[in-house]
């Protein structure tokens, strides 16, 4: 049998004499190929719908120019205007029409070539065989474009994934498409932790269970033992757990006997990820093998960051909630109540914070927030709070505490500049001095419906700038100030000043007390916010010694 044969190469003959077409078929079956007869243009055109629909078209078509229902040159031309016929390669002959000029119109048409009969069946032979050989290598060339650029999307989606959820379903479903069938991506954390995700072309029927992530957990430990970058490896069916893929395709594969894996990894002790689909039993799926490992070391990549940034934002959420505490103590003659709301988990960590110090001189608040969002920002955040700290025992005075941390940052963290506001209040009186260093400027909401923003503002922490002096008020026993960070407002594409106005009538309108003021703003402002939010709210309580002379609002 021919090499030809082996291919399964079929050939289409149009030919309106019986004779000559049964004469054509016979001398490509004795070179292997298939054949398929048609007497007509319009028999041809027929005959192609079927087979397209079938998804078995031939692989070329001997046309016969003077064909009595619409000429050679012309179903040709109708052939290259349908997309799903375009790629058929065309082979003219003919009896009658041998001159030169008619074969420039056949290869005008879109013809591959021109053949004059009758011809050596050798010649009809090799003129065939040569159109089928090129359009094979065109064929290969564009199913190798089309794998390069799902590849490249799928790449790209996967160095997009912000978590490794994300990360292995875009890898399920780019494997997927490279493959033309079901698939499971698999990404194994330091912890040991197992995310996955299976490609959407896949019975439902059967989901895995805990169990066969096990199994699978430990299938790619074993398989990636002692190798580094991409190990390709087949799991025989008894090893691999059911429910990742099809029980049984509907396109004619076959059933899966197996799993093949491609196992990656960046380098030693980095985490493996793993990119399974199945084997059938009726034979190898198209040779898409080397873009899944291609796909597979990406993932692998990709993986090892996410890794790395899902442990540093871990840790610094651990200083941050470790150093922020809930709950604050209360001073004597006043009530404190704060609120923070980490940002989403797919979001960089930022370093807000807030402080409530019990002073030589009255209470002292304050909340800020380093710029920048990374574990750098935390640990800035974490050594400014504790400055903090040590500074008030000596001299509470805010504008003198706002210098001293800029000297701070200055000199120890010269790249770094960060927000700040301060308010020193006296409970005996009411006095409360504000110094802010390029922070929103704390807001006094009354008990009557009215809120407004004190006149306090500064540079940024960082710079060595001068501080102006602190602006001083008197709280009422109505009063209550409020201190956000910016994370409560502020909104890509919406102006500041609107964003703070937003705050000061919502605050206006809130219930009484300090909690519920926090509550309802964060009810109201705090949904869906792309960056960490703090809030700090305080009043005069009515055991204190300014509140002798008049009754309050016991909340």
């Amino acid at each position: 049998m021919s090499a030809n044969a082996r291919a399964g190469t079929t050939i289409l003959v149009v030919d309106d004499v019986a004779a000559s077409r049964y004469a054509l078929g016979a001398v490509l079956r004795r070179d292997g190929h298939r054949v398929v007869l048609a007497a007509s243009a319009g028999d041809a055109l027929i005959e192609l719908d079927v087979r397209r629909r079938a998804g078995r078209l031939p692989d070329v078509a001997l046309v016969d120019v003077g064909l009595p229902d619409m000429s050679g040159f012309d179903l040709c031309r109708r052939l290259k205007e349908t997309p799903p016929l375009a790629a058929l390669p065309v082979v003219h002959f003919s009896a009658a029409r041998v001159a030169p000029a008619d074969r420039c119109l056949g290869l005008d048409a879109g013809g591959e070539a021109y053949l004059t009969v009758p011809a050596e069946p050798e010649e009809i032979q090799a003129v065939v065989r040569a159109a089928a050989r090129g359009a094979r290598h065109r064929s290969d060339a564009e199913a190798q474009a089309g794998h390069l650029t799902r590849l490249a999307e799928t790449i790209l989606a996967v160095q997009s994934a912000r978590c490794p959820r994300e990360l292995a379903e875009a890898a399920a479903v780019g494997t997927a498409r490279l493959t033309h069938g079901p698939a499971a991506a698999f990404v194994i954390g330091d912890d040991g932790e197992l995310h996955r995700s299976l490609s959407r072309c896949r019975a439902a029927a059967s989901l895995p269970d805990e169990g066969a992530h096990d199994a699978v957990v430990r299938l790619i430990q074993r398989g990636m033992t002692g190798h580094v970058g991409v190990h390709d490896t087949v799991v025989p069916a008894p090893l691999w757990p059911a429910g990742f893929f099809h029980a049984e395709p509907s396109d004619g594969t076959g059933r899966p006997v197996g799993a093949r894996l491609a196992l990656a990894r960046a380098h030693e002790g980095a985490a493996p990820v793993c990119l399974a689909t199945p084997v059938y039993d009726q034979g190898p799926a198209p040779g898409t093998g080397r873009f899944v490992g291609r796909l597979a070391h990406a993932t692998a990549v990709a993986a090892e960051r996410l890794l790395m940034y899902e442990m540093e934002r871990h840790i610094a959420l651990t200083l941050q909630r470790s150093f922020l505490p809930a709950h604050l103590p209360q001073t004597p003659g006043t009530e404190v109540v704060v609120r923070y709301e980490p940002a989403t988990r797919d979001t960089e960590i930022g370093g807000d914070f807030y402080a409530s110090l019990d002073t030589s001189q009255g209470l002292l608040t304050g909340i800020g927030d380093v710029v920048g969002h990374s574990l750098d920002a935390a640990t800035v955040m974490v050594e400014i709070r504790h400055a903090l700290r040590a500074y008030c025992i000596e001299d509470p005075d805010p504008r003198t505490l706002a210098r001293r941390l800029d000297g701070m940052l200055q000199r120890y963290h010269p790249e770094v500049t960060a927000t700040l506001c301060l308010a020193l209040v006296d409970p005996a009186t009411g006095r409360t001095r504000v110094a802010n260093a390029g922070h929103i400027p704390p807001l006094v909401v009354g008990d009557d419906g009215t809120a407004h923003y004190l006149r306090a503002s500064g540079p940024l922490l960082g710079l060595g700038l001068d501080r102006p002096p602190p602006t001083e008020t008197v709280l009422r026993p109505t009063d209550r100030l409020l201190l956000v960070t910016d994370g409560l407002i502020e909104t890509r594409g919406t102006d500041l000043a609107e964003s703070m106005e937003h705050l000061r009538t919502v605050a206006a309108d809130a219930p009484l007390g300090v909690a519920a003021l926090c509550d309802t703003l964060l009810a109201c402002l705090g949904h869906g916010r792309d960056d960490d939010i703090a809030l700090l709210a305080m009043r005069l309580r009515a055991d204190g010694q300014y509140l002798r002379d008049g009754p309050t609002d016991p909340s």
